[in-house]
């Protein structure tokens, strides 16, 4: 029986989307569930599974074509046989298929990149853009004996690769974001040491109790939960002429993928223990890395929370994410010598930067919102005792 594959729902956020890579080609066979296709939108990339075992007959929509919900993109039929040839046969004991990550699928076929024969450096060994990047700068680089000489091109090479719509849509909505709102800044520095001492001596009797390691993070959303509880215009949007107060704390966390910046959504933040929350923030890493992240815990949020810390960022001033009104930046704890009773001491320091809609969010409601999540890390007994 001939069944239609078809573009699975996508959100009312979301007009359209862009095949990326067949997994299959017409006449091989396909079993129930596995991946047909990867399909990327403008928020994250979807697998589409077969929902029945058979065989793919036609492909109606190539890689790179744009689709929309629903729409019929190939022809499957579940009581016809592969068409196997000789030479695949052989293949097959050959060689394992190498793990191709979707964006550099897409950039392979584009630029006629073999990705069997690319050492991939991602996790399990898959192939990230980044290898094919450097397969296609080998390749178009001459060896040098056989190099002629060209006096005007200096040995010189440009690449000219189109955004993918991820990266599309981040640069969108980040120039969205400057351009609508009136952004601003502010700053301040936190001790870190007390948390660092609370960390270090729980987090073994922590990791046994709660199955997760005990990180950092859960603490910096905690300590910004008790701001937010206590300056609610920062937990704010913009309509109109009207400010939304959401009576929910669902906090993105920044996340950097092979793909792009990614923002899940914690949802009720603050009905979460610390546990919870480091746990979903170890799954969102994961799923990040492997695409695997839906559109629906990427929609929302009511509040981010940017970490340039774990690439060793000292100072930053991030931009908020639409139709958000504030972000907060956490940056790389490290020593520094301050002022501390009229002594100067080494202490392990971090600096907080919120960036905030000024249209709604006073300079004062920033600094002292700013000033209790300082509070909170440098006294965390206080949070953890809901104090």
């Amino acid at each position: 029986m001939q069944i239609e594959v078809k573009v699975p729902q996508l959100s009312e956020s979301v007009s359209e989307a862009t095949l990326v890579s067949w997994y299959r080609q017409p006449g091989e066979a396909v079993t129930e569930s596995e991946n047909l296709i990867d399909i990327e939108t403008d928020k994250v990339v979807l697998e589409l599974p077969a929902i029945k075992s058979g065989v793919l007959t036609k492909i109606l929509k190539q890689n790179g074509d744009k689709v929309v919900s629903n729409e019929v993109i190939a022809l499957l039929d579940t009581e016809a046989k592969p068409v196997v040839s000789k030479i695949a046969q052989s293949d097959v004991t050959a060689r394992e298929p190498v793990a191709v990550m979707p964006a550099a699928q897409k950039l392979a076929a584009e630029n006629k990149i073999d990705t069997a024969v690319i050492s991939g450096s991602g996790r399990d060994g898959r192939v990230i853009k980044e290898d094919v990047l450097i397969a296609m700068q080998e390749k178009a680089v001459v060896p040098a004996a056989t190099a002629v000489p060209q006096p005007a091109a200096g040995g010189r090479v440009e690449q000219r690769v189109p955004m993918t719509r991820i990266r599309q849509r981040i640069a969108e909505r980040l120039l969205q974001s400057q351009q609508n709102a009136a952004i601003l800044t502010t700053f301040n520095e936190v001790n870190m040491r007390p948390v660092i001492e609370l960390r270090n001596h729980y987090k073994d009797a922590f990791e046994k109790k709660h199955g997760v390691k005990l990180g950092f993070m859960s603490f910096f959303i905690k300590a910004t939960l008790l701001a937010l509880h206590k300056f609610p215009v920062v937990n704010a949007s913009v309509d109109g002429a009207d400010i939304i107060y959401h009576g929910y704390y669902d906090i993105g966390v920044a996340i950097g993928s092979e793909r792009g910046l990614v923002v899940p959504i914690i949802r009720d933040a603050d009905k979460l223990s610390l546990a919870d929350i480091e746990r979903q923030i170890i799954d969102f890493g994961a799923r990040a890395k492997d695409g695997k992240i839906t559109l629906e815990e990427l929609t929302g949020g009511t509040f981010s929370i940017s970490n340039g810390g774990v690439f060793g960022s000292m100072l930053s001033t991030p931009i908020i994410n639409p139709p958000q009104s504030a972000i907060l930046g956490i940056h790389a704890t490290k020593d520094r010598p301050v002022a501390e009773n009229g002594q100067v001491v080494i202490r392990p320091m971090n600096y907080l930067a919120l960036s905030y809609d000024h249209r709604i969010v006073d300079g004062r409601d920033a600094v002292l919102f700013l000033a209790t999540i300082k509070e909170a890390l440098e006294y965390p007994g206080r949070v953890l005792l809901d104090l």
